[in-house]
């Protein structure tokens, strides 16, 4: 088939795929940022407020979402930096040719098949045996910092070995010439590392990056499981919607809770697209 008959039923085959992404996301998307700026209860009964739903997210007297936005931010960070030196790092010794490699790289990919929702109640059983032995209570009677670093635990735990594959991936891509002319030149284990191995393993960072920072901001299904609604452990998403389904009283509630989910997309992606911009950058430079 030549160049002129692909373009030809290029449409026919690309309609479907373009039609379904248009129902699924472009058009729920317009939509829920008109509503952000809507009073409603149901899509046909919006009415046009304006920016009050969100001044009132930042104003009202139960604002939880600047507090749930500071947690957000704490917790990613932390969990960027945790997981990803501690996959890379896994990965690393892994990669040493060492006896059983193939088996451990199995037992810590293992944890990343099991869903979100079912994972936190497995963990939370653990953590709140540990507790009711040690503290007296069960985990979620434990505090907010127990509830934070708790979730920390689990998240490090599910996503560190997927990570860890990405991250084999690019240290195995790394030709062996490059580092066979390194140890002949007298670099040491250490400059190794920081002057080859993670320079030339970038692309991997790039995407380990993108993928954790993603995760983490929009986490929901485990921090539901380990902690429930409570406002001193509840993530971005959480709080939206805690807004949107247990604040019924309040008419603006829909719309608060749109608008928070709006602000929330913007701050996940420039985050997102700054982290790219900054990691493919030094991949040009390496």
């Amino acid at each position: 088939m030549n160049t002129r008959s692909y373009k030809k039923y290029f449409p026919i085959f690309v309609l479907p795929t373009l039609l379904s992404f248009s129902l699924a996301f472009i058009i729920p998307f317009i939509m829920g940022v008109y509503l952000s700026f809507c009073k409603f209860n149901t899509v046909k009964d919006a009415k046009w407020v304006g920016f009050t739903n969100y001044i009132k997210i930042f104003t009202a007297n139960d604002a939880t979402f600047a507090t749930s936005l500071l947690r957000t931010t704490k917790f990613t960070i932390l969990g960027v930096i945790f997981i990803n030196l501690g996959a890379f790092f896994l990965a690393y010794f892994l990669t040493k040719k060492l006896p059983g490699t193939n088996i451990f790289r199995t037992i810590f990919f293992m944890p990343n098949l099991i869903g979100g929702i079912v994972l936190g109640y497995i963990w939370k059983e653990i953590l709140d045996t540990f507790c009711q032995k040690y503290l007296g209570h069960v985990f979620g009677y434990s505090g907010a910092n127990y509830g934070f670093w708790g979730l920390m635990i689990v998240m490090g735990w599910q996503l560190m070995g997927y990570m860890m594959i990405i991250y084999i991936a690019g240290i195995q891509n790394i030709p062996e010439d490059v580092m066979e002319a390194a140890r002949i030149d007298g670099a040491n284990s250490v400059q190794v590392l920081t002057k080859i191995t993670v320079p030339l393993v970038m692309p991997s960072i790039t995407i380990c990056m993108f993928l954790t920072i993603s995760n983490l901001f929009k986490l929901y299904d485990q921090n539901y499981a380990l902690n429930g609604f409570s406002t001193k452990t509840n993530l971005v998403a959480m709080d939206i919607f805690d807004t949107f389904y247990n604040h019924q009283s309040n008419d603006f509630a829909e719309g608060m809770g749109q608008a928070k989910a709006v602000i929330f997309f913007l701050l996940v992606a420039v985050i997102t697209f700054v982290q790219l911009s900054l990691t493919r950058k030094k991949e040009v430079e390496n």
